[in-house]
C-alpha cells in the first residue's frame, strides 16, 4: 500500500550532474524521514543523504558539497541533485523513508526499488 518510486537514474560522465526523484505514495500518515542510500557491487549499502520532518539534513563524507538533499512536502517527494559527479558515485540508488501508515501508531522503513547511477567517461 506504500511505494517509494525512484527515476532519475542514468549515465552521465565525470563531472556531470543528475538529479534523482523519489515520490512516495500510499496510505501515508507522518513521514518522519526521506532520503537517499546508495549500494555499488561487493559493497555495503551506505547512507548518502537524509531530510527529517524537521528538515535536518544528514550527508555522507563522501558527497558533502556536491549532493543536495531537498523536498517537496506537498508531494511527499524527496530530491537528490548530485553535481560533480565522480566514478566512485556509480551504484544503485534507493531511496529510504520512514513512515508512519495510515492503520499505523509507529514509524516503520520503507524502501523503493533503487535507480543505476553509472558515472564513466
Amino acid at each position: 500500500q506504500v511505494q517509494l518510486v525512484e527515476s532519475g537514474g542514468g549515465l552521465v560522465q565525470p563531472g556531470g550532474s543528475l538529479r534523482l526523484s523519489c515520490a512516495a505514495s500510499g496510505s501515508i500518515n507522518s513521514i518522519y524521514a526521506m532520503g537517499w542510500h546508495r549500494q555499488a557491487p561487493g559493497k555495503q549499502r551506505e547512507l548518502v543523504a537524509v531530510v527529517t520532518r524537521g528538515g535536518s539534513t544528514n550527508y555522507a563524507d563522501s558527497v558533502k558539497g556536491r549532493f543536495t538533499i531537498s523536498r517537496d512536502n506537498a508531494k511527499n517527494t524527496v530530491y537528490l541533485q548530485m553535481n560533480s559527479l565522480k566514478p566512485d558515485d556509480t551504484a544503485v540508488y534507493y531511496c529510504y523513508g520512514n513512515f508512519i501508515a495510515n492503520w499505523g501508531t509507529r514509524a516503520h522503513d520503507y524502501w523503493g526499488q533503487g535507480t543505476q547511477v553509472t558515472v564513466s567517461s
